[in-house]
């Protein structure tokens, strides 16, 4: 096979949780630029189908609707509809997220439980649902978007946000164990950990220390708008067959430094 084949995305179906903008919206449309056929859900409907319908125009199928990832009712259906009007699932991007800051002495416990709902249960149900298919169907790929903040702390100044970090974490260990188990039917699952990125969950801490934050970083400067779309693609395709329960961060050397 020639390698630019292995790369190729037609006649593939992918699921971008939380796709409609920021970085779930950079991932869909590099996995549509290669062809694949896209659904973007999200809690905001309207930004999933207004993302779906410009997608679209590449010359793929896209679809965009509204899906609470922390509802199993939602995430069954989001995952029924995707199998009836577009036939299979194929990639499944758990990219959902959610973000509460606070220091750690004050904050309420009802705001962990919401990011932990999101940022791990989200990421569960999602799974579950898109892996049964995947199993029928005989393999599939799904990536869990983690972040540099869950392979360790982040100092207060920065990032206080102990329920996000500690999510994230969770869902890097979740991305390692599932790949153990789900190996054998043919799913291989695997993790990105984005370092500072703009986003809606970031942009007042981007705004804020920009600068100071990106002197951390030995490329010198945070995320862009592509940074992610060469690495999504390659977890996506066959041209990451033997590849499972990794994670992959892409942070412009944050963490090797």
């Amino acid at each position: 096979m020639h390698t630019k084949e292995l790369f190729d995305l037609h006649g593939k179906v992918a699921i971008v949780t939380g796709g409609g903008s920021g970085l779930g919206r950079q991932m869909a449309s590099a996995l549509a630029e290669m062809g694949a056929d896209i659904v973007l859900c999200a809690r905001n409907a309207e930004r999933c189908a207004q993302t779906a319908a410009e997608l679209a125009a590449l010359g793929v199928r896209a679809l965009g609707f509204r899906c609470d990832v922390t509802s199993p009712d939602d995430v069954r259906a989001m995952v029924e509809r995707t199998k009836a009007e577009l036939g299979r699932i194929d990639i499944l991007v758990n990219n959902a997220g959610r973000a509460w800051v606070a220091p750690v002495a004050t904050m309420a416990v009802e705001d962990w439980r919401r990011v932990l709902e999101v940022n791990l249960t989200g990421a569960f149900l999602c799974s579950q649902a898109a892996g049964n298919v995947m199993i029928a169907q005989g393999g599939g790929k799904i990536i869990n978007i983690a972040s540099v903040a869950g392979l360790g702390g982040a100092t207060p100044e920065v990032l206080d946000a102990i329920a996000y970090n500690t999510s994230k974490g969770g869902l890097i260990n979740f991305t390692r164990d599932l790949a153990v188990k789900w190996g054998r039917h043919r799913i291989n699952v695997n993790a990105i950990a984005p370092g500072w990125f703009p986003s809606h969950m970031s942009s007042a801490i981007v705004e804020r220390w920009g600068d100071r934050l990106a002197r951390t970083v030995p490329l010198g400067r945070i995320g862009g708008d592509e940074d992610l779309k060469g690495t999504v693609v390659y977890l996506a395709s066959r041209a990451s067959d033997y590849i499972t329960g990794q994670v992959l961060a892409v942070d412009g050397g944050q963490t090797a430094s």
